[in-house]
């Protein structure tokens, strides 16, 4: 989405789908002098559970205001994070598709 714009469903989506994204992230740390793996809490410092819950939600005003949030959090990505959040959810951009991607549907220039 090159626009930013999310309805509530889409916006929905791209949310568990980042929320997923950034669980895979995992960081190093030393306990009692081990070296632990642990999973990444990023989404949770961003406030992504609150965000999903609300966009599930009965209320249009709390869903309304949680796209918006979600929209504000999207904007704040890297184009990484963006990229792996579509790649996920199977989103593409039709412009960047090969000619021949049965996916595209460009049309050749008139007169061809």
């Amino acid at each position: 989405m090159t626009d930013n714009r999310f309805s509530e469903q889409s916006a929905l989506s791209a949310a568990q789908a980042l929320q997923q994204v950034l669980a895979r992230r995992t960081h190093k740390r030393k306990v009692l002098g081990e070296e632990c793996i642990v999973p990444g809490q990023l989404g949770e410092a961003l406030g992504l559970p609150a965000v999903i819950h609300r966009l599930q939600s009965r209320s249009g005003r709390a869903r309304s205001e949680a796209r918006e949030r979600f929209e504000a959090i999207w904007a704040s990505l890297s184009e990484s994070s963006r990229k792996r959040v579509r790649d996920e959810l199977g989103w593409y951009d039709p412009r960047e598709l090969d000619w021949e991607d049965p996916r595209s549907n460009r049309r050749p220039a008139e007169g061809y």
